[in-house]
């Protein structure tokens, strides 16, 4: 185990990457994004238009949904509150 620790250190060693990696210029991270960037499969204005337009209907069918069990709920319990009001007083 002793002899392990005492060996030399590489020139692949991580000291030596990392002097590498500050070697890149700044302007080389724009590049590679703008070249990762035309490599997405970018939707269409048709395709853009019909998911903005289910996305809406879909919304507006959950929120109408959500409103009307809703509304059973609030009925059922005021005529529970009737039927307690009118049995007890």
């Amino acid at each position: 185990m002793d002899a392990k620790l005492n060996q030399p250190r590489l020139s692949s060693d991580a000291p030596a990457q990392q002097a590498s990696k500050k070697k890149k210029p700044a302007f080389s991270f724009i590049q590679e994004l703008k070249d990762e960037l035309k490599k997405v499969s970018w939707t269409t204005k048709d395709e853009l238009k019909l998911s903005t337009k289910v996305v809406i209907g879909a919304t507006f069918l959950f929120g109408l949904g959500i409103y009307l069990f809703d509304l059973v709920i609030k009925g059922a319990l005021d005529f529970i509150a009737l039927v307690v009001h009118f049995i007890f007083g």
